[in-house]
């Protein structure tokens, strides 16, 4: 069979991976992200990888449509800061291709960071959403705390926009502050609020040339099909099998990078 082929069984391979990895605990981005360096720039590859994958957060965002409704005023007051942050961080790619080259070690290290320490803040958030359900009256949070996590959430889309493995997390640790209520609304305004990040972003990259089409759309129709094979899978295998999974390819990964970068 003619190279092309297997070039396109292994991204697509990759993607269907990345939509159960995202269906279950998310991390996906570390699957089709290195598998595109073999063929594309850094940049290119990052923004091919957020094309193929966007779907599927449409995808989530729309499963969560009850939630989101539940929650409609603390997500129109998040999505601006959401959508400027994505413009941003996709902006910076395209301005300094080289200097993403070079960050890119660092950038999955981080991911791997976030994913081992999404156990347990997630843990905390599950308690704090529960206590705030158990209160009688709900009570927003002062403008100081609003004002904070806003600020946080510029942030946190500016670094999704970037490279966006682990947004989720970060996401979910500032969403325990705000009385968002419990962690299905959480998860709901996580995938929403992610959804909106990554479409600021890949309305930048498709601007500014970044994305290889050949290989986005193919890998798009596996990820979608990986997600809804991932969204069965999950009733039957724990998520944290796919995270500790996630979180041993990120090392790895960051590792081989290191090496290939510096040694």
């Amino acid at each position: 069979m003619p190279d092309a082929f297997w070039t396109y069984a292994f991204l697509c391979a990759c993607a269907f991976l990345a939509g159960v990895m995202n269906s279950v605990a998310g991390g996906g981005t570390l699957l089709t992200f290195p598998a595109l360096t073999a063929l594309l720039t850094g940049a290119m590859a990052n923004a091919t990888s957020t094309v193929a994958l966007l779907p599927g957060s449409f995808a989530g965002a729309v499963g969560y449509r009850k939630e989101l409704w539940e929650c409609r005023r603390f997500v129109f007051r998040m999505i601006a800061p959401s959508i400027a942050g994505g413009f941003l961080g996709a902006w910076l790619v395209g301005k300094n291709k080289e200097l993403f080259d070079v960050l890119v070690p660092w950038l999955i290290l981080t991911a791997a960071v976030l994913f081992v320490v999404q156990a347990p803040l997630s843990k905390w958030v599950k308690r704090r959403a529960a206590v705030e359900g158990a209160q009688p009256q709900h009570h927003e949070p002062n403008w100081v705390t609003q004002a904070l996590v806003i600020g946080f959430q510029f942030l946190v889309a500016v670094y999704g926009g970037y490279f966006g493995a682990g947004i989720g997390i970060l996401m979910l640790s500032a969403l325990g502050f705000m009385g968002v209520g419990d962690i299905h609304r959480m998860n709901a305004v996580k995938t929403f609020l992610a959804a909106s990040i990554n479409t600021a972003s890949v309305v930048v990259f498709i601007r500014d040339g970044l994305v290889q089409w050949n290989y986005a759309l193919a890998m798009a129709v596996a990820a979608i099909i990986g997600g809804y094979t991932g969204a069965r899978v999950a009733r039957r295998l724990p998520a944290s099998y796919v995270r500790y999974a996630v979180i041993v390819i990120g090392f790895g990964l960051a590792a081989y990078y290191f090496v290939k970068k510096y040694a």
